[in-house]
């Protein structure tokens, strides 16, 4: 199978998600990307506990793109410290990995 590789982040409304996901797949940075939310985040920030509401973003997108994607996300995102984590998929259905490779170049 062609590698494929999950880059997730998560922002602070629904419109910075679905245009950090429109830029990503309109610019081939990413095959499709899936927004969804909101989730609960809690986390430690500036030494205090805090809560917020928030969108996640996965994009799947080939292994030779992830830099680019990475890079715009970093670039768009609203916060100082933004969460971007990538998976290498291990295993996949053939035909969808080609297409995400198809539609990354």
């Amino acid at each position: 199978m062609e590698q494929i590789c999950v880059v997730t982040t998560v922002v602070d409304a629904r419109a910075v998600a679905d245009g950090l996901a429109a830029t990503a797949v309109a610019d081939r940075l990413a095959a499709c990307a899936q927004v969804g939310g909101p989730v609960d985040s809690t986390y430690r920030w500036r030494g205090e506990v805090e809560t917020a509401a928030e969108w996640s973003v996965q994009f799947k997108t080939a292994p030779g793109r992830v830099a680019a994607l990475v890079d715009r996300i970093r670039a768009e995102h609203p916060y100082d410290v933004p969460e971007i984590l990538v998976s290498r998929v291990e295993c996949g259905d053939p035909a969808y990995a080609a297409w995400v490779r198809e539609n990354t170049v």
